[in-house]
């Protein structure tokens, strides 16, 4: 009797420890979730796909709590922007060997492709990455504008990567990760093609942004931005800026000034009110979207729809 129950003890324990262990199972952890659909995309079958940070967050500001590090351990893989985007990852990724971590932004392939921040606030971003105590970085890149995923030519060279990391970790499964990789090109260029065609009637209008997140997306398909209230969106822009800001948008003539999800400032009604301006939302990070094998298309064309409903 007492070799069953120790038996069945066992048993018992031994399921435990496997329900533990596929609670902090392997992944691909991404930081954000539009880096969590271009993961999802070329790991499909293969691995599950998991983001960092929760619907809503910003990772300008984000704090990891104990799960999170648990995670990032246990990851197959972690991608991220790099320090200037995502300053509170840098710490803990010092910890994780190099193989195991993918920063888009030092990506040889992506560095030609990175375009110049064009504001003062910058710096104040810049200062605040490196006070977290991020000296290990020589080439830091605040003077670039890091919401690369927005740019389409970026998440091309980021899936590659990503294909081609874990190919050096599951060699295994190459037919699965060529599959999914053509695919995932495949798509993005039928996306892009569509895109262009829904975007081009709204080209030439004028508009202005919360802050300055959609460059790549921009100057990609050829839109018309005539500036931004802030680069940093934990700051608000001052009384003379938003008087600035009132002035371009009658003298300009914008159509439309896009405010985000996640901050929705009393700021953009008080500029808009009392002139013929629409007001629109834009989200960059995607937030609702379904990670799988369609949604960095989805995420695209999602934000497409954003612009044109406010502009056309």
């Amino acid at each position: 009797m007492m070799v069953q129950k120790n038996k069945w003890l066992q048993r018992t324990l031994l399921a435990a420890a496997l329900v533990m262990a596929g609670n902090a199972a392997a992944a691909v952890v991404t930081s954000i979730r539009p880096l969590g659909f271009i993961a999802s995309a070329i790991a499909d079958g293969v691995t599950p796909t998991e983001i960092l940070l929760p619907d809503g967050a910003s990772p300008h500001d984000f704090a990891l709590r104990p799960s999170d590090i648990q995670r990032l351990r246990s990851a197959d893989l972690v991608l991220w922007v790099g320090p200037d985007m995502e300053a509170f990852l840098t710490k803990s990724l010092t910890q994780l060997p190099a193989n195991k971590q993918l920063a888009i932004g030092e990506l040889p392939a992506v560095q030609p492709l990175l375009m110049k921040g064009d504001d003062d606030d910058d710096h104040a971003a810049e200062a605040h990455s490196h006070a977290d105590g991020d000296h290990g970085h020589d080439h830091h890149h605040g003077d670039y504008n890091m919401h690369v995923w927005l740019s389409p030519e970026v998440a091309k060279v980021t899936a590659i990567a990503v294909h081609d990391r874990l190919l050096e970790l599951m060699p295994q499964n190459k037919d699965k990760l060529d599959a999914n990789l053509r695919q995932f090109e495949d798509q993005l260029a039928q996306t892009d093609k569509n895109l262009v065609k829904m975007l081009s009637p709204v080209q030439g209008k004028g508009y202005f942004v919360f802050h300055d997140a959609y460059g790549y997306f921009e100057k990609h398909f050829g839109l018309s931005p005539l500036g931004h209230f802030t680069v940093n969106p934990e700051i608000q822009p001052g009384a003379q800026r938003l008087h600035q800001i009132r002035t371009q948008l009658v003298e300009q003539k914008a159509v439309c000034v896009f405010a985000e999800p996640q901050f929705r400032p009393a700021v953009i009604n008080a500029v808009a009110k009392g002139t013929n301006v629409r007001s629109g939302t834009l989200d960059p990070l995607g937030i609702g979207i379904a990670l799988g094998k369609d949604s960095y298309g989805n995420f695209l064309t999602a934000l497409s729809n954003q612009y044109v409903s406010c502009l056309k």
